[in-house]
């Protein structure tokens, strides 16, 4: 049996992680070894807590107590599981890659690289765990600023550019809506605790909680609801394993984790379906799923066009929020974990295809399946995966999300869907069909040449794990489930 440790232990094992691999600075293998030891034992951590819970243990813990009603404070519920699981796991298998990349491609400062990544990991553990809305606030803004080095680590003048306007639209959501939104809630209630079925219900009115749910989505800025989304595409000048862990691991995971925590914990889907304003933001969110599969379209780049099925597909959570039932909700819940596996896959895919080739468009890509059968074939299941086509697990979650929709009565919704699903197929199946199908470019070798293997290991298991999602999905389901028993 595993061992069983604190909720504020687990939160502080990346943290500890990026202490020891700092002072590993000037010792590559003594820093590689912190980080492996860092994702192993938070992976272990995390899988340590599974089945007391499934047993019925439930623990809180107060980790600094400022006034009576307003804690720093961890409780594991079903959905900070789900989310813990994701990114523990994620987090062991983008270690080894982010290795590996960094290390081939030359990059130096790579403890302050390493010290951050593990940082973004604490954070967004804290995230999951958190018990209120001042514990979430506080781990939302230290993923956001520990992942500004990494988004600028090249310091050019560009990736320094790109980062400044990541942090600024991160931070000006959270304090200029989100804060206040918080705030609000206090005033109003008298407390900023989480709790199953909401706490706003029968303190405020549906047209004040339309306010405040317009304000935590748009201050929610990690879940790139248009018109903030811009700080994902500018993020795209970080190396690929930042890529990887902004799009898949921690952050837009954190965002839309944080949606749907607010919907069913401080909202409560019921009181959803009473709010004005709930249909205001399904709107936006289904308006920008559709926008930004459309913008991926005509991105030629490809970790650009990566990072606008990214926005798209975050956008599908959150209309499985704002849905307000418990299929649609349990179904945001799924894609969060099969959107992380299709699209670190993809992200690794397309970094491997940097390391080896130095190609990064999408139109340079033909016949590179010859060249890198491994890495094609599994950016095919990661594409495969976010499509939502069997066996991989993306199917299981647009069920989900489809169904609430018609349970719902959001015919315009059902539509968004599958014209989204369309648009998926024509961005994400073209660099598979050209590396396939399309001949090599005269004068280029027909050998195999893939990325270095720790590149190549990780991509390979995460396809393999978006397949193991499409048999195991009860998992994932069974955890969402819990969240309305």
């Amino acid at each position: 049996m595993l061992p069983q440790i604190s909720l504020a232990g687990i939160v502080l094992i990346p943290f500890l992680g990026a202490v020891a691999i700092a002072l590993a600075a000037g010792r590559a293998r003594l820093r590689n070894i912190f980080c492996w030891a860092s994702s192993i034992i938070f992976l272990l951590a995390v899988l340590g807590q599974v089945a007391p819970f499934l047993e019925g243990e439930t623990s809180r813990q107060v980790a600094w107590q400022l006034l009576p009603e307003l804690t720093i404070a961890f409780q594991l519920e079903p959905l900070g599981l789900v989310f813990l699981l994701l990114s523990s796991s994620l987090w062991l298998l983008a270690t080894p890659y982010a290795i590996g990349y960094m290390a081939h491609g030359g990059y130096t400062n790579l403890s302050r690289f390493f010290a951050c990544y593990a940082i973004a990991l604490g954070a967004a553990a804290g995230i999951a765990l958190a018990d209120n809305l001042l514990t979430m606030f506080v781990f939302y803004e230290i993923l956001s600023v520990s992942t500004y080095p990494l988004v600028a680590h090249t310091g050019t003048s560009k990736a320094r550019r790109g980062a400044r306007v990541y942090l600024a639209l991160l931070l000006m959501t959270s304090i200029c809506f989100w804060l206040p939104a918080m705030i609000w809630v206090w005033a109003s209630t008298g407390s900023i605790d989480f709790a199953a079925g909401g706490i706003l219900e029968g303190q405020v009115s549906p047209a004040v909680a339309g306010w405040m749910l317009v304000l935590f989505m748009f201050g929610t800025g990690k879940a790139a609801l248009m018109p903030f989304h811009r700080w994902l595409p500018a993020a795209m000048v970080a190396p690929t394993p930042v890529s990887a862990l902004l799009h898949a691991v921690a952050v837009v995971k954190a965002g839309v984790f944080v949606v749907l925590k607010l919907a069913l914990y401080v909202f409560g889907i019921d009181f959803l379906r009473e709010i004005p304003l709930t249909d205001f933001v399904l709107y936006v969110a289904a308006f920008t799923m559709l926008a930004a599969s459309l913008i991926a379209m005509h991105q030629d780049n490809l970790k650009a066009r990566l990072a606008y099925s990214t926005v798209s597909q975050l956008s599908y959570i959150v209309v499985g929020a704002m849905l307000a039932t418990q299929v649609a909700a349990i179904g945001g819940g799924m894609h969060m974990v099969m959107h992380g596996y299709g699209k670190i896959t993809l992200f690794f895919c397309a970094g491997a295809i940097y390391l080896a080739s130095k190609k990064t468009l999408v139109s340079e890509l033909d016949g590179l399946g010859r060249r890198m059968p491994f890495t094609m074939g599994a950016f095919l299941l990661g594409a495969l995966c976010v499509i939502g086509i069997p066996p991989l697990g993306g199917l299981w979650s647009k069920w989900h999300l489809v169904t609430g929709a018609f349970d719902a009565g959001h015919g315009i919704v059902l539509v968004a869907f599958l014209v989204s699903t369309l648009l998926n197929i024509a961005y994400l199946l073209p660099p598979v069909l050209r590396a396939f199908l399309k001949p090599l470019p005269a004068g280029e070798s027909s050998s195999i040449k893939e990325a270095p293997w720790l590149c190549v290991v990780p991509l390979t298991l995460t396809a393999a794990g978006a397949i193991a999602l499409f048999f195991f999905a009860g998992i994932p389901y069974g955890l969402m489930e819990a969240v309305f028993e």
